[in-house]
């Protein structure tokens, strides 16, 4: 008979996820091994065809979205009395997988050698959080070195927030200040 106090367990990752119904949530998603897999337009298309299918099964409301080579952030309203983002990612990363004939069947499930297993979410607790992570969101291709100029980078809501006077159109000719706690990468 096993004495499992003299077991020594490996360290475990202690995740814990802030599950607020009907909260506002930033998401960090990383492709495996941060492969370019969003590079060409028809993946980003597939992306968003992918995410048009899961909010029909499962609504959320998009705040804001950038989508680069190998990483995307977002920023999602979840309905009242609904924390479930996890089952929405894991949807949208499956129907992406499915469609977009990149899909490699591991050990490890259908869609590991595509997405990392994980994400990184941060509840959005004020105004000044959420406007700090809207400036963080769009200013990423800058910051990566893909565009110079913010509105050069076509997979954006930025445009969509130029268009309704949120932002001017030159906006981020230089970083913005963020604030001293680090926005996800």
């Amino acid at each position: 008979m096993l004495d499992a106090t003299n077991v020594t367990l490996p360290d475990m990752p202690n995740y814990r996820r802030a599950l607020v119904p009907g909260a506002v949530y930033f998401f960090t998603v990383v492709t495996c091994r941060r492969k370019p897999l969003l590079a060409s337009p028809s993946a980003v298309q597939t992306l968003r065809e992918s995410i048009a299918t899961v909010r029909h099964i499962l609504p959320f409301t998009i705040n804001a979205w950038v989508v680069l080579p190998d990483h995307m952030h977002a920023i999602w309203v979840l309905p009242d009395g609904d924390s479930g983002y996890s089952t929405r990612w894991g949807r949208i990363k499956a129907e992406f997988t499915r469609c977009s004939g990149i899909q490699h069947i591991s050990g490890r499930g259908l869609h590991a050698d595509v997405w990392q297993p994980r994400f990184r979410e941060h509840l959005i607790r004020n105004e000044r959080d959420a406007a700090a992570h809207m400036d963080f969101l769009h200013f990423n291709p800058v910051k990566h070195g893909l565009v110079t100029r913010v509105q050069d980078w076509p997979y954006s809501s930025f445009h969509r927030y130029v268009r309704e006077g949120l932002y001017p159109a030159d906006w981020g000719g230089s970083e913005p200040a963020f604030p001293s706690t680090p926005i996800g990468e």
